[in-house]
């Protein structure tokens, strides 16, 4: 029997639910629930400064500080309070910039595929100008121009992304739109909008919503390259990639600085990732 596949007592097959479905959603909804309530739970004010506290330990290294569960930075900055901080930003940036990029590479993805002539020319040589430039150079580009902020990296994520969507689902929807049950639409009278979006886009969903959840970690990703540069919000504000980049120059003398923010956000993009398999998994029509 296949993984994710068992017999109930009838015989009838009954789907599993992943273990990496439930993890990976696990881990997300805590970030999530972590990320909202941060103003509450956070132990301390993540821009606090005291110098008299820089580079403390954990809790369970002796010399810790009580209160300061994962230790302080440089500045006596409470690491565990900036990394709560610092998901808030990185999951806004995921969700919004994730959103867009999938709202408008999936649209342009999905008209191209099956309505094809000239409507695929046009949309298939945009891609293919917009995949010449270099992503990261191009979105510091777009950083430089723009000015650091949160809105700047949305824009610049959603403008580099959006190919990623319209490419895949392009070719997604042209394989849809050979399949019998389209032409078995069109002999019934439905218009070509009302079969791409009632026959073709139902089908196609697996695979956006597969799409989605990687880009919510690229989003994360590139975020964090952005703050690692201090091409992000405030340098003072707390990010996943701006801590890092501090930990990253007191590593011998501070190791906790740079590994808790990196393995938080190792974990979650790997979430988005294995969310996004697992899910494809368990509701693609094709693999039910």
């Amino acid at each position: 029997m296949a993984e994710g596949v068992k017999m109930d007592g009838r015989g009838a097959v009954r789907r599993r639910m992943p273990l990496r479905l439930v993890l990976s959603a696990g881990w997300l909804t805590v970030l999530v629930l972590a990320a909202l309530l941060a103003p509450w739970i956070a132990p301390k004010d993540p821009l606090a400064q005291d110098l008299f506290l820089g580079r403390m330990p954990p809790f369970w290294v002796a010399g810790a500080e009580p209160g300061y569960l994962l230790g302080t930075d440089s500045l006596g900055r409470d690491v565990l309070s900036r990394i709560l901080y610092g998901a808030r930003l990185a999951l806004t940036v995921a969700l919004v910039a994730g959103g867009l990029t999938c709202l408008i590479g999936a649209t342009l993805g999905l008209m191209a595929g099956f309505l094809r002539g000239w409507v695929d020319l046009v949309i298939s040589r945009l891609i293919d100008i917009w995949m010449a430039f270099p992503p990261v150079l191009f979105s510091i580009l777009l950083i430089a121009v723009l000015g650091p902020g949160l809105s700047s990296i949305i824009i610049a994520i959603v403008v580099i992304d959006w190919t990623r969507f319209a490419r895949v689902v392009r070719a997604e929807a042209m394989a849809q739109g050979a399949m019998d049950y389209v032409a078995s639409a069109r002999v019934a009278g439905r218009g070509r909008f009302s079969t791409m979006l009632t026959e073709i886009l139902p089908n196609v969903l697996p695979t956006i919503l597969v799409l989605l959840t990687l880009e919510m970690g690229v989003a994360i990703i590139v975020e964090a390259i952005l703050s690692f540069v201090n091409l992000s919000i405030s340098t003072d504000d707390p990010t996943w990639g701006g801590m890092i980049a501090e930990g990253r120059a007191s590593i011998h003398q501070a190791w906790w600085v740079l590994i808790f923010p990196l393995v938080t956000l190792f974990l979650t993009v790997l979430s988005f990732s294995q969310l996004g398999e697992g899910l494809k998994d368990r509701y693609d029509p094709v693999l039910r």
